[in-house]
Order: structure tokens, then sequence, then C-alpha cells
């Protein structure tokens, strides 16, 4: 192991000890009980299997053979959920070859960023994945099931069911994956169409097209955001079946994996002679190997958030440091856009997961010691499904990258750090992604524009206002001011100002995730605003130093002077209500920080 890798993941298990330990002991009672619905009374049984066959009903009753829960998160609008219309067919065949009953548990809600980013909707985003997770929570909690398939793939989704699973965690269980959908217009096309835009140069229709050729069938959308990172790290995590992560949607080789996951989960599961669950395999050294896996792709800066909160849920405690230690000794070894121009297929016909699980394996930046779905350490990970004449099989991973512009070796990577850091300062603290950030602009020291609202960066834009070089504060964006959307809109202002030769760098208490990219973002900055965090102290032209070489995030205004200040207060009553966001107001009041997981099943124990 790299001497790095092996320190942090020491530190971790050191400082997770007895939350670990407490986990392991409470998920050890639960499990006792196999099958688990051997606890429950006649009256139960007979509500928990009266809609089913004949068949099935007879093999429940027998008590020796597995129920296998299916918690979906299907919904026919989302491209990456819409194929999940057919698995429950697939799964529920595949369970009877094995002998076993697999029922549908129940759905969590699934809702995109794609659509609901600059919208009132986008505020109920970050909480979606506790919800998510209390409904897997529900789906699970009829103790009727020996295993469990989860079925989701977008940015909080996959968190959330993580989340909820892990209190069945004595359950084995794995994840089905969708794919992603075909390659459409190329990223840096769209791109120039976004900016374009933001420059008035084009109009609506033009980009509505160029948007639709983007994001045009069934799967998920092809650059490297929350949802392909999601897959990618729950692979290295051995979650997935080997390789299954970019299969495209309605192939047969779609429908083999799936096919193989469910024989799998029933394979693992006690009735069939199963030791181990999901909360098992979700250790300290998978969540490294994770959070390794994030950094060597410079993936969605959400898991800062995310992957902390699914550590917690298996009593693991990791933070920012861990992420930043990490990156400074792991290299870079994707270009996928935005921090490139190549897709996830791109990516995946480059060699894809199993090429870089066996780089990282030889070179020591993953533990190998962990347990999978489909056994002890990671080397049936470093092979590629296919089938053969209608069967599935698994072939070694390539030798070498495919193409060595998308996907390099752990030898001569594209940079040899992984390039996400932590800033701290009078500012408070944050991260910042610097993978797809050009070098000369590591550094940006400038007076800085207060925004308390993204859309008045477009106002300021066309006014003239931003024709300079600046740090633009967008604050008041934190998840107790409102659910901390991801920022999208910021970008292609951002990146044109970027474009004309100013040095800009955006500062805010709000999210980026997958979309940030070549403009620097010191982001996810805590104490927000709302909690009277430095930010709601920051005025016009006051400057600011955003420096990813040092980590700092600093203004330049004396103690005295700013400490006396008074804070900033906005009425934030318009973005508490309409559109549901009433209903989470308790969600908001009882948030944790970024660096807590931004959760409020934890925040008031950290």
């Amino acid at each position: 192991m790299h001497p790095i890798v092996e320190k942090v993941t020491q530190r971790i298990i050191e400082r997770s000890r007895a939350g670990r330990e407490d986990y392991l002991r409470r998920m050890a009672e639960l499990g006792e009980q196999s099958p688990q619905r051997g606890v429950l009374s006649c009256g139960n049984l007979a509500h928990g299997f009266a809609a089913c066959c004949q068949p099935d009903k007879d093999t429940l009753k027998l008590m020796n053979k597995a129920n296998v829960a299916i918690v979906s998160a299907y919904n026919d609008m989302l491209s990456a959920h819409q194929p999940y219309h057919r698995f429950p067919d697939v799964i529920r065949e595949a369970a009877h070859g094995m002998g076993s009953v697999a029922q549908f548990a129940g759905g969590t809600p699934a809702m995109c960023d794609g659509v609901t980013q600059g919208q009132p909707g986008m505020e109920l985003s970050l909480f979606s994945r506790d919800v998510i997770a209390m409904s897997t929570a529900v789906a699970l909690s009829h103790n009727m099931f020996d295993a469990t398939l989860l079925l989701g793939i977008c940015d909080k989704i996959v968190p959330g069911l993580l989340i909820g699973a892990l209190s069945y965690g004595y359950l084995p269980t794995v994840l089905v994956p969708a794919g992603p959908m075909p390659s459409g217009l190329p990223n840096k096309e769209k791109q120039r169409i976004r900016q374009l835009y933001a420059e008035g140069k084009v109009g609506k229709d033009e980009l509505l097209e160029a948007e639709s050729a983007s994001y045009h069938s069934p799967g998920t959308c092809t650059f490297y955001g929350t949802a392909n990172s999601n897959q990618l790290l729950v692979e290295v995590m051995g979650l997935h079946m080997p390789g299954s992560a970019f299969i495209h949607p309605d192939t047969e080789l779609r429908d083999a994996l799936t096919t193989a996951a469910t024989e799998q989960v029933v394979k693992l599961s006690k009735p069939n002679g199963g030791k181990l669950g999901l909360g098992d395999m979700v250790s300290e050294k998978s969540i490294v190997n994770a959070l390794v896996a994030l950094l060597v792709t410079g993936g969605s800066t959400n898991h800062t958030i995310h992957w902390i909160a699914i550590a917690r849920a298996a009593g693991i405690t990791i933070n920012w440091d861990d992420y930043a230690e990490l990156s400074s000794v792991v290299p870079s070894m994707t270009r996928i856009y935005p921090n490139g121009q190549a897709d996830i297929n791109a990516f995946h016909d480059a060699g894809g997961t199993p090429y870089l699980i066996r780089e990282l394996l030889e070179h020591g930046y993953l533990h190998n010691d962990v347990e999978t779905v489909v056994g002890h350490g990671l080397e049936r990970y470093t092979q590629m499904p296919s089938l053969d004449n209608g069967k599935l099989v698994w072939s070694p991973a390539q030798t070498e990258s495919g193409d060595r512009e998308v996907l390099s070796s752990a030898e001569e990577p594209f940079a040899p750090e992984g390039g996400l850091r932590v800033l701290d300062g009078n500012l408070g603290r944050g991260v910042i992604k610097v993978s797809a950030v050009k070098p000369d602009h590591h550094v940006v020291r400038a007076p800085a524009v207060v925004l308390n609202d993204q859309n008045e960066l477009a106002k300021a834009f066309d006014a003239g206002d931003l024709d300079k070089d600046c740090v633009v504060v967008v604050r008041f964006q934190g998840p107790k001011a409102n659910g901390m959307p991801e920022l999208h809109k910021l970008t292609p202002y951002l990146g044109v100002l970027q474009d004309r030769g100013y040095h800009v760098a955006l500062v805010t208490d709000g999210r980026m995730s997958g979309a940030s990219g070549k403009v620097p973002a010191a982001i996810h900055v805590y104490p927000e605003a709302l909690d009277g965090g430095p930010l709601s102290r920051v005025r016009d032209g006051d400057v600011i130093c955003v420096d990813a070489t040092r980590g700092r995030l600093d203004i330049e205004v004396s103690d005295e002077e700013f400490a006396a200040r008074e804070q900033d207060r906005i009425d934030l009553t318009a973005v508490h209500q309409g559109y549901g966001r009433e209903l989470f107001g308790w969600m908001r009041r009882s948030a944790g920080t970024p660096e807590e997981g931004a959760s409020f099943f934890w925040s008031h124990d950290a």
C-alpha cells in the first residue's frame, strides 16, 4: 500500500473505532434471526405474501429460501431511471430460477438536478437524499426479506439508498445500475453553445436543440457528474457486479448483469449459507477505496458531502482532511467532461473501471483486503463482462488504455495528484476542485462582488458589472438557508468572463457538484452565512484571495474591522415556501455542516 493511503486509513480506523464497533454489534444482533420473516406471526406473514402467486407463497412458508427485496428509484420522467421499469420482472425470474422469491418492497423518490437546476425545486435536492434513506428504511421495515437489491443511479439517490440500507446492514445488498445513454452532442460543442447563449449570441431555440442533442435517450447523462461518479465509486467498493457500471440500458448484456446480481444476492443470503451483509462490505478500507476512486477520476464534489454521510451510516467518521491528504498523492488518471472533453462512454471503451481498478491495485492505491458482493478482494473487479453465445462471461481488463487522452496509466498520469483541496482561512472552511482549472487560475486575488442569489449574477453580467477581475461571492446558499442548491447557472457566465481574460473565482456556501470545471470555485464554505459565518460580513470591493496552492481562503480586511462589522441578513421567506419547500423547514433547521454530511441524522451527535 502507498504509505499515505495506509496512514489515512489507519487514522480513520482509530477515529471510528467506537462508532464502528457499536454499528457492527447492532447489525450482528439484528441479523441473528434467519430468515427474517421467521419472527412474524401467522397474521403478519399472511399479510406479507397475500398478493403473491401460490408457488411464491409455498416457497415463503418453507423458511429455507431467500426473499429478495427490490427497492427502486424508478420513474419514467428521468432518463437514468426510466430503464428500471423492466427490472423487477427480470429480477423475479432470476430469483425463481434460484428457488427463491423477489418482492418489490418499495419505491423511493428520484429527482433530477438537471431538470431542477436554477429552479425552486432544486432547493429540495440535497434533503431528498435523506428522504430516500428514510423511504428505503420504510421499504425494508416489514422484516420479510433476506437480501436487498437497490435500483438507483443519480445524484442523491445512490447515497440515500445506501444510507437507508445500512440501517439493515445485516442483509446482503447489491446495487443494480441501469447504465448511461449513448453519446450525443460532443461536450465541447454543448459548452460552446451554452456560453454563446449566456452572451446573447444565440437564442433559446438553438440552446434547446443543443441540450436535446446532448440528453437524448434513456440512460444516465454521459458527463462525469454526480450520477456517474456514484456508479464508479460503488463499483470500486465492490457493491456492483464487476464491470457493470457503464453498460448501456435495454441491452442483452445489461439484462444478463441484472440477472447475475439477483443470483449473487440470493447466494449471499443467510438461507443459502451467507454470513456477510452490506455493513460488513462498507468498511473503513472500502470507504478509502471510494475516496481514492473519486480523486483519481476528478469526480463530483458532491461526494465530499455524500460519502461522509454514507460512512457515518456505517459507523465510520471521515472528514475533508482525509480527502485532501489522499488527493495529494493519488494520480489524476482520467479526462472526462468537465475535466476533459470525452464522456463516460469513451472512458468505458478505453478500459473503464476494470482497467482503472487493476492499475490502482498494482500501484498500491486501493485496499485489496475488502469484502465485496462477489467475494474477498477486488481481483474480480479487474474484469470486463461480455456475452459469449448468450452466456455472461468476464475477461481480464485490457493491459493498455484504449485511449490515452481519456484514461491514463498510474505511471504516466495526467497529473501527479487528484486535484481536490481543502481551503481554510478567515472566510471559513471549504473545498475546491482544480483538476480542470489551469495552473494560472489556481490563485485568484481580486475585489469581491457580493450576491445573495444566483439569479443576480445574470443581471450583473448583462450590466457589465463583472467585466473585471473579481471574486464572486454567492452566499445564503447553505443547507440551513435554502437547502444548499447546486449553482449550475453560474458556470456559463463565469466561464465567459475567464475566456475574456479576467481572473475570476467563485466563493459560496452552496454547491457546484459535477459542474465544477475550469473556473476556480471555493464551495461548501462553512459556517454558512445564515449561521453568522464570515461570508455574512463580506462587502462589495473587499479583496479576497482564493489560493488553491496554499489551501487558503482569506479576506484582506483587518481582524478588528471584520469582527466589528454587522452581519448582513436577508429575508428568506420566499425560498422557504412554495414548491413543497415549506415541508422541509425542519430539515433545514436541523442540518449539519457539509463536512458532517449536511444531514439532520447526525447533526447533533457529531
